[in-house]
This record gives C-alpha cells, sequence and structure tokens, in this order.
C-alpha cells in the first residue's frame, strides 16, 4: 500500500486550513513538515510552535523531518507539538542510534534520512531500531528541485536492507517526485513518497493527490 505525504513547505500558508482539509478529504496518508534551520540546510522553515498550531487543523501524522544540527536537542520538543514520526538526518548525529532510542522513547516513530552522497550501507548497524528510512532525491534545503537519478538505486539498495533487516521499516522518498517518475520510486521499493511542488503547484492540489496516487498504485509503464 503506497502512502503519499504532501509536504507543507510548498503550501500557501494563507490558506493553509483549506488546503490541509482539502488533502485529508482527499486521502493524503501522512502530511509532511520540513524542519530546517539555516545551519545544516541553508534555508530556514518553522518549529515546534507552528507544527503545535497546525496539529489542531487535522488528525493526519505528522512526518517532521529534521533538516537541523544537534536534533537531539529538540526531540521532546516537537513531540510535544504533534510529531507522529520524528526523522533526522544521519549526517546530523554523532550518537545515531542514542537519538532513534530517544525518539522511540518518546512515543514517536524514528526515522533516519540519508542525503543523495550518503552510502545506503551506513544504516546497517541501526536499521532493526527504525520505523522508517527516508532517502533524499534531492539535496535538501529547498522545494522545487530536479530528481536525482542515483537515488533510484539508493532506493533498491534500502529496500534490500530493510526486507533483511526490518521488513516493518518504511521506505519513503523526499525529492523531485511527480507524475513523471512516480512509477519509477515505486519500483524501486518506496512506499511512503513525499511530494510538495508536484501536489500543491497544481491547481488542485487535492485533485492531483488522487491522479499521482492512482499512478502510482497501477503497474506499468509512463
Amino acid at each position: 500500500m503506497i502512502k503519499i505525504a504532501p509536504s507543507l513547505l510548498s503550501a500557501d500558508f494563507s490558506t493553509i486550513a483549506a488546503q490541509i482539509g482539502a488533502l485529508e478529504r482527499a486521502g493524503a496518508d501522512y502530511l509532511h513538515l520540513d524542519v530546517m534551520d539555516g545551519r545544516f540546510v541553508p534555508n530556514i522553515s518553522w518549529g515546534p510552535k507552528i507544527i503545535g498550531d497546525l496539529r489542531r487543523l487535522t488528525r493526519l501524522p505528522f512526518d517532521v523531518h529534521l533538516m537541523i544540527v544537534e536534533p537531539e536537542r529538540y526531540l521532546e520538543q516537537f513531540r510535544e507539538a504533534g510529531a507522529d514520526i520524528i526523522t533526522v538526518h544521519l549526517e546530523a548525529c554523532v550518537h545515531l542510534q542514542r537519538a532513534v532510542t530517544q525518539i522511540r522513547s518518546l512515543g514517536a516513530k524514528a526515522g533516519v534520512s540519508l542525503n543523495p552522497s550518503t552510502p545506503v550501507a551506513l544504516l546497517e548497524d541501526v536499521i532493526g531500531d527504525l520505523d522508517l528510512v527516508l532517502v533524499m532525491s534531492v539535496n535538501p534545503g529547498f522545494g522545487g528541485q530536479s530528481f536525482l537519478p542515483v537515488a533510484l538505486r539508493k532506493l533498491s539498495e534500502a529496500r534490500e536492507l530493510i526486507d533483511e533487516g526490518n521488513p516493518s521499516c518504511a521506505l519513503e522518498v523526499d525529492g523531485g517526485v511527480g507524475r513523471e517518475n512516480i512509477r519509477d520510486v515505486v519500483a524501486a521499493g518506496a512506499d511512503v513518497i513525499v511530494m510538495g511542488s508536484s501536489i500543491f503547484g497544481a491547481s488542485d492540489p487535492a485533485a492531483e493527490l488522487r491522479a499521482l496516487r492512482s499512478l502510482a498504485e497501477t503497474p506499468g509503464t509512463h
């Protein structure tokens, strides 16, 4: 079962309540929230306060992606704000297994994200402790970037690692996914697909979400 997680970083926040409601009715599985600090990535987004406010608008699970340095300092705040899944970057965690354990101790699901240049093999020693692996198919920090083809190989590698070491772990992809390649990422093993501009850039984001799901769940070529 493919899950779709619209990325709110691409939404129009002047009408955010209406957009979230429309996407929820259209069958969104998660809402993806990118947290950026201007240090780990060259952009700044929001913190726990905004996530806490958004939490009151929907019951959809919040898939919170921390693109920040020292994420372990803020895990409790994001959980209290309403994060259901908390994903940290392998590259940002000196003590990755400790961070994962902390997330799960707070009652959230724990994810680890990999930048495009980070090998999947670095997850071998923690795969059994994860609820989600996030393969970045763009360099993190900005929306609207083009999909990096190397991500297909990395998704396949991650799928193999998960199937061997922790079959209950989800495999998520984020960056540059749309109509032209959504079947490719599913074929490579992704079962959670984050999409921002592909959904919110459409004239009717809810209709686009439904169309993208239909493509993802229909075998065949483009």
